[in-house]
């Protein structure tokens, strides 16, 4: 079920980054920036990193939802890992969900709609956040 993910970003739900990154030039660290820059509260999931542009980072959902009420989960890594973590988010009921272009396939997809995820996929939560 599409959801309208443009408007919920106006009520400014926390949200988790999985693939939030320290590397400047990938888009876990733009959109990261892009997003705190707008006030948005991101929260960043990365295994590899304790605290991404100095805010601390968890290694799963689970470790990022025990600390913070996660309202939106984004997804900017590939679609193997997004699927890995929609299983995740499945188990914690984070049911609203955004997947950046290039982090969602047909199979992606197919889990978003028969597990009844709330989703926007293939648009960019950067461009959609100027509106």
């Amino acid at each position: 079920m599409q959801l309208d993910l443009v408007s919920y970003l106006n009520e400014g739900p926390k949200m988790a980054l999985v693939g939030a990154t320290n590397n400047s030039t990938k888009f876990g660290n733009i959109i990261f920036r892009d997003m705190v820059s707008k006030g948005y509260e991101v929260v960043p999931v990365n295994p590899r990193a304790t605290t991404v542009n100095d805010v601390t980072a968890y290694p799963d959902l689970v470790s990022a939802q025990k600390d913070h009420d996660l309202g939106l989960v984004v997804y900017v890594v590939p679609p193997k890992h997004t699927l890995e973590s929609l299983k995740e988010a499945q188990d914690l009921g984070l049911k609203k969900v955004w997947v950046q272009p290039g982090a969602g396939d047909p199979t992606v997809r197919s889990y978003l709609d028969e597990n009844g995820f709330e989703y926007l996929m293939d648009a960019c939560v950067m461009v959609e956040s100027r509106r």
